[in-house]
């Protein structure tokens, strides 16, 4: 058991080596506007970690100010988290060269997710959070965090409509492989091929004779 532990930790270590040298290799084979849109994406799950709401009120004769990040509304977190991380598996998985094909195009896909988190933190711009009673009379103002995510939406927004523009050829589909025929198994004497009908004799101007009959005697002429 002891010797063990050492060994998953070697064995974690070269998967987590081996990733990041995946990683690597596919951010030297994207282009500048797809590395644009990654780093839009990673950009903005850093936001949602940033202060977003700011909740103040009185509690026995104190004022107390409370930060509150995109998480407060799990929903619309989860769902721009959502969007960035698919972004970036979609542009890791150009890096390495896979090959399939997205309705629109690459860039109409990152120009949609873009949109689609910027409108979901717009929404957050006016659904604030809700107040308790221990929190009655509470006042609830933005914060900058909520304004980074928003110009973060709309540079991943952009990012997109630059790789659209730019028109990269997608990595080719993979080819189909045809199945091998069945093996034939041991023993089996191999099946006997079957005879090909005589080519016409031009010389002569006699028509081949079919395979299984005989062949036809000349008509007499008087």
């Amino acid at each position: 058991m002891p010797d063990e532990l050492p060994s998953r930790r070697a064995g974690i270590g070269e998967q987590a080596s081996h990733a990041i040298v995946r990683v690597g290799r596919a951010w030297r084979v994207l282009g500048r506007e797809q590395r644009l849109a990654a780093l839009g994406a990673m950009a903005l799950i850093v936001a949602l970690f940033l202060p977003w709401f700011q909740k103040s009120y009185f509690a026995k004769g104190v004022v107390i100010n409370d930060s509150r990040n995109a998480f407060d509304a799990p929903f619309v977190a989860f769902a721009v988290m959502l969007v960035a991380l698919g972004v970036l598996a979609l542009l890791f998985a150009r890096g390495e060269r896979r090959g399939f094909h997205l309705p629109g195009g690459d860039g109409t896909v990152i120009l949609a997710a873009g949109t689609w988190a910027a409108l979901l933190i717009l929404y957050r711009l006016f659904d604030k959070p809700s107040v308790s009673r221990a929190e009655a009379g509470a006042t609830i103002g933005l914060e900058w965090g909520i304004f980074v995510a928003l110009v973060t939406a709309c540079a991943l927004a952009s990012a997109g409509a630059r790789v659209r523009a730019a028109h990269r050829p997608e990595p080719p589909l993979p080819v189909a492989q045809e199945p091998a025929p069945p093996a034939r198994p041991a023993g089996q004497p191999e099946a006997p091929s079957q005879p090909r009908a005589a080519a016409p004799d031009h010389a002569g101007g006699e028509a081949p004779t079919r395979i299984g009959e005989p062949p036809s005697t000349p008509e007499r002429l008087f």
